[in-house]
């Protein structure tokens, strides 16, 4: 063998070697086209959590617009209506969208640069404190255990009004246990159903607006059109200001949700490209969902339709009462149905939150250890189980003696909403700070919130404000029950604040932001975009060449041997 032979062989296994990188590459780009992605530098679990990233962007944007319409819209704001007046429910809507608005700019710029492990409650030990964290996330669990203990009681109801044999119990404890299962199967599978019934939630809503147009309209046969009627008789305020003061609280607890994208973004895929895209929807989430129905039901239905305080689930809901007013009365059955969808979206959405925020305060070690284990398809079994039987608190509404202990648990979700809000934009500032002293600029941030700092400044100082006058209509007349109801939250958060501190912390110092580590918790996205995949042939397009030439070598080689 001669030294041209030796080089030619040296040569071949050198080309064989970028052949085995080509193929490598070859079968990375098949990942492409068949939608599994390039990035094989990404986990499909998150390194702190253990969850699964399994979430697609369709999934978060769906999530982020629909899941918010719960049975809070449908029927609490029915007793919002009936307690406030047309206008206390649009204000209502309208202010406090303004301040969900502040808050979502903020999730934005943290959460598209630290979408990894733990949302705003993990950001707020980073850059505040162990006791700002904890006062944040066990707050954000008293506000979904409330909403999912109420919608377990809701579900039941309804199912009540049309199989009356069962028990309201026994309803409750079936839910649960399907509920329970449901959960086992893993974040796709809760991503793919809340899809579908996001768009269902969605063409339901927009249904209902259509209707109530060509209603208020006199496109309804057998009804004159009577236009903005009900905001002159009875009129657009039924109790004053403190209709007004009430239906904010209202309002908060029906907001709460829109702010979880901070949590999916943790199971997303592409988190830099879905958090982004939900975080803009929030304005058209707000004009459409929220103000559109605090708008749609004071034209259709007045304060004081003997409805909106009727024992029945169905019949609360402006929109079942609308219809039934249009002359339709079997349509209380449709909207039973379509309550009865958004239940149980209430409920799957609660158990993801509430157990996606125990299992963060666990690894932040903030809760029991055990809370935060994860199985091999990253569900968090212990601490879906724990909030799970949370939600049993919905058969205290069973008994005629602890149904008004339970009307007190459900209230508290109202405050709970003022003080994670204001949390997250305090976390927000302290953010701005040590990016800029480490001598970070704006330009770097991947996405920017909107008039930084005035409206995390006006944000905090509502949410303050909201959370000292929520229970301003507890005084005159004074109702002690209800005076605690509506403030015990605000105590307890200071209590909690000051026991992590000493006896977790040692210190009621916060963290030095010169010192936070600024690039943990980025990571990049597991699937290619189309601008990747251009230059995913530019950067391999050399590969082609050279396997061209291995052939040839290869052919040579072989001929030799032979």
């Amino acid at each position: 063998m001669g030294w041209t032979d030796i080089n030619i062989l040296a040569k071949g296994k050198a080309e064989e070697d970028s052949y085995e990188s080509y193929a490598s590459s070859i079968a990375s780009q098949n990942q492409i086209e068949s939608g599994e992605g390039v990035n094989r530098n990404v986990s499909v679990y998150d390194p702190k959590t253990g969850v699964k990233r399994a979430l697609k962007d369709r999934h978060i944007s769906l999530l982020a617009l629909g899941g918010v319409i719960g049975p809070g819209c449908l029927i609490g704001a029915g007793n919002a209506l009936a307690k406030g007046g047309p206008l206390a429910l649009l204000l209502g809507f309208s202010i406090i969208g303004i301040i969900a608005f502040t808050v979502m700019e903020s999730i934005g710029e943290m959460i598209t640069l630290y979408p990894s492990g733990g949302g705003f409650t993990t950001l707020a030990k980073r850059f505040h404190s162990d006791s700002l964290s904890a006062v944040c996330g066990y707050a954000y669990i008293v506000v979904f255990f409330a909403v999912m203990a109420n919608e377990y009681n809701t579900l039941s109801s309804i199912l009540q009004f049309w199989g009356p044999q069962v028990p309201l119990y026994g309803y409750i404890l079936i839910f649960w246990t399907a509920f329970q299962v449901f959960q086992m199967a893993g974040v796709g599978a809760f991503g793919e159903v809340e899809y579908w019934i996001s768009w269902f939630k969605i063409l339901g809503l927009v249904a209902y607006y259509i209707f109530s147009v060509i209603y208020m309209s006199g496109g309804v046969k057998g009804s004159p059109a009577f236009g903005f009627h009900y905001w002159n008789n009875p009129g657009a305020l039924s109790h004053g200001f403190k209709g007004v003061a009430e239906v904010f609280v209202f309002c908060s607890t029906f907001y709460s949700g829109t702010e979880s994208v901070a949590y999916s973004a943790t199971e997303s895929k592409n988190p830099n490209r879905a958090v982004p895209m939900a975080i803009k929807q929030t304005f058209w989430r707000i004009l459409v969902v929220y103000v559109g129905i605090g708008f749609f039901y004071g034209v259709t239905v007045p304060y004081n339709d003997p409805n909106l305080n009727s024992d029945t689930k169905a019949l609360k809901s402006p929109i079942s009462i609308a219809i039934t007013r249009a002359g339709w009365a079997g349509g209380t059955h449709l909207v039973n149905a379509f309550i009865l969808v958004t239940c149980i979206s209430a409920i799957n959405g609660s158990l993801f939150i509430g157990s996606r925020t125990i299992t963060n305060l666990a690894h932040e070690g903030l809760a029991p250890k055990i809370l935060a284990w994860t199985d091999r398809r990253g569900v968090p079994i212990p601490a879906v189980t724990l909030f799970n039987a949370l939600g049993l608190l919905s058969l205290m509404n069973v008994s005629v003696g602890a149904a008004s202990a339970y009307s007190y648990i459900v209230n508290l979700s109202g405050v709970g909403v003022f003080i994670v809000w204001g949390t997250i934009g305090l976390t927000h500032l302290r953010f701005r700070k040590a990016w800029i002293l480490q001598g970070r600029t704006v330009s770097e941030l991947p996405y920017k919130a909107l008039f930084y700092p005035y409206t995390q400044i006006c944000g905090i100082g509502a949410n303050i404000f909201l959370a000292l006058i929520q229970g301003w209509t507890t005084f005159v007349p004074f109702n002690g029950g209800n005076f605690v109801d509506a403030y015990v939250l605000l105590p307890t958060a200071v209590v909690l604040y000051i026991g992590i501190a000493v006896l977790k912390s040692h210190s009621f110092k916060t963290v030095d932001l010169l010192g936070v580590d600024l690039d943990e918790g980025k990571r990049e996205d597991m699937e290619a975009t189309f601008e990747d995949e251009i230059e995913f042939d530019a950067e391999h397009e050399e590969n082609d060449k050279k396997f061209s030439n291995s052939r040839s070598y290869g052919k040579k080689l072989t001929k030799f041997l032979a």
